[in-house]
């Protein structure tokens, strides 16, 4: 086991603990204050909860590698249960052609195609919804219920089977963690998961106009191989839907717990863009991601050995009160660019402009027809490795 230098914090705390992941502010807090390096003596991992450092390990992609794995386990010693993500397992060079495919189907001009279309989508789910009911869950009802109706068409994938994806993903992002209980539950369904979302990463599965098919399309023009085109469809699959229901489910949650801010979207509904990203600032959908030190590194006064994991916080980072100003206020009058919430530098997220386009048709659709909403329940979190997750947030609102 590693000796930590005597100057460097030392925790004995999990946090992959069920109890922290449910609730894990206090434990973000304390680790923020403990110093910027805290070395987690129960994975041997060096953790980084503090904005600056986060942000600079992020960005630092010739020191702290991704393609030894962005979870616990460490590729280098380690067989991965699945073939590498060929954009969030890889560095530059392998990473560079792979990224810009994906970064111009998924661009913003790309995605204007697409904005009237996801409009007019979420206005009659919104309006099928409230045609018979002010009571519904906003998880369910609407966070998960809006990108499964429109980004499995975008990419082009077929009706069925879609009830996979939030399981497959969910199981993806429980093992960037320890093999814990919430591993083991996932892992009975791993192999029939697995096979349905290879076989709609295929050619012949795939619609003739969607992401999938313009990904084929690139290896057809020599910009990626041909091997490497199923795994790009695929990371579309993986990385596309969790996330983005949990963003939906943080911003109606944040909606829902501060009135004011839900007036003030209905008076400037220019303000959509900017709610989802504060709210993916609050709550932060992603929390964690790993890299591997590729030689002794430097950060934060403590040293990083060669092959050693890190531990980035990113919920922690963006609540980091020596980068934010009262950190934990859900405020549109923020200005929340700069937040680490789908990551920064090189493998910042590549679909985050759809997740925008997303929340600000769903946002735009609710702020037309309802007046106020409020929490109506009991609230209750799915609890995973590294995200963090909502099951049921019932509200209550009133119609316009």
């Amino acid at each position: 086991m590693f000796a930590p230098a005597p100057s460097l914090p030392v925790s004995d705390a999990d946090p992959f603990a069920l109890d922290v992941l449910r609730d894990p502010l206090p434990f973000q807090a304390d680790l923020r204050d403990a110093g910027p390096v805290v070395y987690l003596r129960r994975y041997d991992v060096f953790a980084l909860g503090r904005y600056e450092q986060v942000h600079a390990a992020l960005t630092d992609w010739q020191s702290f590698q991704s393609a030894a794995g962005v979870g616990l386990s460490n590729f280098r010693y380690e067989t991965p249960w699945r073939p590498p993500s060929v954009l969030l397992e890889a560095d530059p060079p392998h990473h560079d052609a792979p990224r810009a495919v994906l970064s111009k189907i998924l661009g913003p001009r790309a995605l204007q195609k697409l904005r009237a279309a996801w409009f007019r989508d979420a206005e009659a789910l919104v309006d099928q919804l409230l045609a018979n009911t002010t009571e519904f869950d906003a998880v369910t009802d609407l966070a998960a219920a809006f990108p499964l109706r429109v980004f499995p068409d975008a990419v082009g994938i077929s009706d069925a089977g879609r009830e996979n994806l939030l399981p497959y993903g969910d199981h993806a992002f429980n093992s960037f963690g320890p093999a814990n209980s919430l591993v083991e539950k996932g892992a009975p369904r791993v192999a029939e998961l697995s096979g349905w979302v290879k076989a709609q990463c295929a050619r012949d599965a795939l619609t003739g106009d969607g992401f999938g098919a313009q990904i084929w399309v690139a290896a057809d023009r020599g910009d990626i191989t041909y091997e490497q085109a199923p795994l790009v469809v695929r990371s579309l699959l993986t990385a596309g839907v969790d996330t983005t229901v949990n963003g939906l489910a943080a911003v109606l949650y944040a909606f829902a717990t501060h009135p004011e801010q839900w007036a003030r979207l209905r008076e400037n509904r220019t303000l959509a863009r900017t709610a989802f990203d504060e709210a993916v600032r609050w709550e932060s959908p992603v929390q964690t991601f790993f890299r591997t030190a590729t030689r002794d590194t430097e950060i934060g006064g403590a040293t990083i050995p060669d092959g050693k994991k890190i531990l980035m916080f990113l919920g922690a980072a963006n609540r980091d009160p020596r980068r934010w100003e009262n950190p934990d206020v859900f405020d549109l009058g923020r200005n929340p660019s700069g937040h680490v919430g789908y990551g920064m530098g090189i493998h910042q997220c590549v679909g985050q402009h759809v997740a925008r386009l997303e929340s600000e048709a769903l946002l735009t659709a609710l702020a037309l027809r309802v007046e106020s909403l409020e929490i109506a329940g009991p609230v209750r979190r799915h609890l995973n490795n590294t995200l963090r997750s909502w099951e049921s947030v019932p509200v209550a609102v009133r119609l316009s």
